[in-house]
């Protein structure tokens, strides 16, 4: 990946619907060359999708939370088992006194209630910490830099 590479992605993060003539005229490319250079980054799976920032709140998910999973086991065989619980909008295992990390939105604490009852029920769930998130102040997306 060459810094042209680079300011392709950072240009798509800030906005992926603008056409290739602009997105070629902010990195010097023509618009064939810049819309090769993205088929080649998608086809290596550097760009893995092209999606839409919505806001949460907006859709009814103003509640977010990281919550700890405890694990009286190995959870790394639990993608699927996170994954089934709509609410979770990320789940990492990790090192550390908990086992899996996930982010969860809902639009009211007594959902997060519900969700952390779901997550209680898959196997070798042991407990649970929640944070729950009072302001953001930023999210970004991965730099290409």
């Amino acid at each position: 990946m060459d810094g042209i590479d680079r300011a392709l992605i950072a240009e798509l993060q800030r906005d992926a619907t603008q056409a290739y003539a602009a997105l070629g005229k902010v990195v010097g490319l023509s618009a064939g060359a810049a819309h090769e250079r993205v088929r080649k980054l998608r086809e290596r799976g550097v760009i893995r999708r092209t999606t839409v920032e919505a806001d949460p709140a907006a859709l009814g998910r103003g509640v977010l939370a990281f919550v700890m999973v405890d694990s009286s086991m190995w959870m790394g065989d639990s993608a699927d088992a996170f994954a089934a619980v709509p609410e979770v909008q990320e789940a990492h295992v990790i090192a550390g006194s908990a086992a899996v990390l996930v982010k969860v939105r809902t639009g009211s604490t007594q959902e997060l209630q519900d969700v952390l009852r779901r997550l209680y029920a898959i196997e070798g769930v042991s407990g649970t910490q929640a944070t729950v998130v009072l302001e953001t102040f930023f999210e970004r997306p991965v730099c290409a830099d």
